[in-house]
């Protein structure tokens, strides 16, 4: 009995795991750093149009596709799944705060054949960035 209760309780503990879902954080320093050396990234904006026009990153491909709840949003993001299919480079979700429309756009792009290990969320989104003097407006 008790190692049914042992072995039960292991399989609860890895779904548990695999429906949670892990993701992969990029902090405001990295990112910082890969945009000052000129790192090859694909940098993938999810903001609603009016928040994107108010401050985002140089060359980030604007999807507009906040908050990645519905098919149409989602569409939003394959232009940014077919450019990385054709760079291979590593792809930085951007969105607000970094949270649920952020791993939305990670979940699809996983769904999309993007490896887990290409893709990160920036870590607090727009809202936690603290180097304004590398974002654009307009």
């Amino acid at each position: 009995m008790r190692s049914l209760v042992l072995i039960m309780f292991f399989v609860l503990v890895a779904a548990t795991s695999v429906c949670a879902g892990d993701y992969n954080y990029i902090d405001a320093k990295d990112m910082k750093n890969r945009i000052e050396t000129g790192s090859e990234v694909l940098i993938v904006d999810i903001q609603v149009e009016k928040e994107f026009k108010q401050h985002h990153f140089p060359g980030s491909v604007a999807t507009h596709a906040y908050p990645v709840k519905t098919n149409a949003e989602r569409a939003q993001i394959d232009k940014a799944v077919k450019m990385f299919q054709d760079s291979g480079k590593d792809v930085v979700i951007v969105c607000p705060r970094g949270a649920g429309g952020a791993k939305r756009c990670y979940d699809y792009m996983l769904k999309k054949n993007v490896p887990s290990e290409k893709i990160y969320i920036l870590e607090k989104g727009i809202e936690g960035w603290s180097y304004p003097e590398l974002m654009e407006k307009g």
